[in-house]
């Protein structure tokens, strides 16, 4: 699905703190994601003794991104929870710029949410033709 642009959508000035929130969520997500193919790519070709050093950097390069991910969530969670709730921003060229539908949606949507945006039952089997 590709995102529909905003173009010509009003002006979408929210709270930051909302805004930041739901960015976290979806680093949140992120990490998830990155984080139930790791162990799928450790049990492909346990046999090929060869590429073992280079598997095992590519496995730790994995854990990297996620451990980011989970990192640039919990900075921004931290900083957003003394942010001032008065403090506004325009969303709309900035949403114009995300190009995944479902993650433009959660993005824009001023609804917190509990659960992971994209569960991996929903994301497994879905893909975006570029």
């Amino acid at each position: 699905m590709k995102s529909e642009h905003l173009y010509n959508t009003p002006v979408m000035e929210e709270a930051l703190p909302a805004v930041l929130m739901r960015v976290v969520s979806e680093l949140h997500d992120v990490a998830y994601l990155i984080e139930r193919i790791e162990p799928q790519l450790a049990d492909l070709h346990p046999e090929a003794g060869q590429n073992t050093a280079e598997r095992m950097m590519v496995l730790q390069g994995i854990d990297l991104a996620v451990q980011k991910a989970r990192g640039l969530a919990e900075f921004l969670g931290h900083v957003t929870a003394d942010m001032p709730e008065g403090w506004a921003v325009d969303v709309t060229t900035a949403l114009n710029l995300v190009k995944l539908t479902d993650m433009q949606k959660a993005l824009a949507s001023p609804f917190l949410r509990a659960e992971h945006s994209q569960p991996i039952n929903k994301a497994a089997g879905d893909f975006e033709a570029f």
